[in-house]
């Protein structure tokens, strides 16, 4: 679905969001998230986001007391499935079907490195890492005894090579929803995934990336402009039986696993503080 944005202020970029609906019923919509298109709107900028967007095509229905309000997030730079319930009755069933964990949800992840394992369990605990000493970045977390149970299960898809090294393409089930689980467990064994500005490392390429936007050596360190994570698959029970959505992964990474060069979507603003 295109959704052409005219012009949101004196200072933002008229850009195309291309997201796919793939499926919809009168209690919620299910689209295929691009990246790097925002979910909400953050830090005052005026820009597109995925709600905006969803508001667009459903004008109709926000004119006869539709409310859209998104269910599952996605982080920018993740692409994939995201859950929009699109009145407040549907939003409170849904919410409480994530609360008791009855839904499923499964990622796919481009990794660097080959595991020495098929499939794993981490169950490190996670905190922010500013709540155990200095971190100049606020959002950034880490595996520290004193943080919250979490758990995530991986799988390995496929192992391939680049010219510029091992990889690895992994299923990622995480059991628990803490911010950035996927991205901090991966780290932690040793695979960061690719494209990681703030756990590749130590959060050095974020920074880097804040103060210059994306230049060629953050592409040489990085090999690609977003992280290679991709909501893929999503179970919830509704109305007495489960269903199911797929998205296969996203043309980037496609490319990436390939052997390919990556492409620029020219549908979605490559954003940056910059803009």
């Amino acid at each position: 679905m295109a959704v052409a944005w005219r012009k949101l202020s004196a200072v933002s970029l008229q850009v195309v969001i291309n997201f796919r609906v793939i499926d919809e019923c009168a209690d919620w919509i299910v689209v295929d998230k691009p990246a790097p298109l925002i979910v909400h709107p953050a830090n005052r900028k005026p820009e597109p986001t995925l709600l905006g967007g969803i508001e667009l095509l459903l004008a109709y229905e926000m004119s006869n007391g539709a409310s859209p309000g998104v269910v599952t997030r996605l982080d920018r730079e993740t692409s994939g499935l995201v859950l929009v319930a699109k009145h407040a009755a549907a939003a409170r069933e849904l919410g409480g079907v994530f609360m008791r964990r009855a839904a499923r949800k499964e990622y796919l992840a481009v990794v660097s490195g080959w595991p020495a394992a098929d499939a794993w369990v981490c169950e490190e605990p996670i905190l922010r890492a500013g709540a155990i000493g200095p971190s100049t970045i606020w959002v950034r977390q880490t595996v520290h005894p004193a943080g919250k149970f979490c758990r995530t299960r991986f799988e390995v898809m496929q192992r391939f090579e680049r010219n510029e090294g091992r990889f690895s393409t992994l299923r990622c089930f995480p059991e628990t929803g803490r911010m950035h689980q996927i991205r901090v467990h991966l780290a932690h064994a040793g695979h960061p995934i690719v494209g990681d500005k703030l756990y590749a490392a130590a959060g050095r390429e974020y920074i880097d990336w804040m103060a210059a936007g994306w230049t060629p050596d953050l592409a040489r360190r990085l090999l690609l402009p977003r992280h290679a994570l991709h909501a893929a698959v999503l179970a919830v029970p509704w109305g007495g039986r489960v269903i199911e959505w797929q998205a296969e992964l996203a043309p980037d990474l496609r490319d990436f696993v390939a052997g390919n060069a990556v492409a620029i979507n020219a549908d979605v603003v490559i954003w940056s503080r910059h803009d």
